[in-house]
C-alpha cells in the first residue's frame, strides 16, 4: 500500500503525464492532418510527389503511439494502489 504523503506526490506526476499524453495527442493530430493534405496535393503524373514526408510523418505518429502506451502504463502504475 503507498503512504498518504507518497499519493501527494504522485498527484504533480500524473498531472505532468496527462499533460505530456495530451501534447502528443495534439501533434499526432497535426500530423494526420499535414499527411492528408499531402495526400491530396501529390500529382504522381507530373512528378509531384512527397512519399519521403509522408513516410517521415506516418513513422513520426507510431513513435507518438509507443510514447502514449508507455505513459498508460506509467500513469496506471501511478494511480494503481495494491
Amino acid at each position: 500500500m503507498t503512504s498518504p504523503s507518497a499519493n501527494a506526490s504522485e498527484s504533480p506526476q500524473t498531472e505532468s503525464i496527462e499533460r505530456d499524453i495530451d501534447r502528443i495527442r495534439t501533434e499526432q493530430a497535426a500530423i494526420q492532418t499535414r499527411v492528408r493534405d499531402l495526400l491530396q496535393r501529390e500529382d504522381p503524373a507530373n512528378g509531384v510527389v512527397f512519399h519521403d514526408e509522408i513516410f517521415r510523418l506516418q513513422q513520426d505518429k507510431l513513435r507518438m503511439d509507443t510514447e502514449i502506451q508507455f505513459l498508460q502504463v506509467k500513469l496506471r502504475r501511478l494511480t494503481s494502489t495494491w
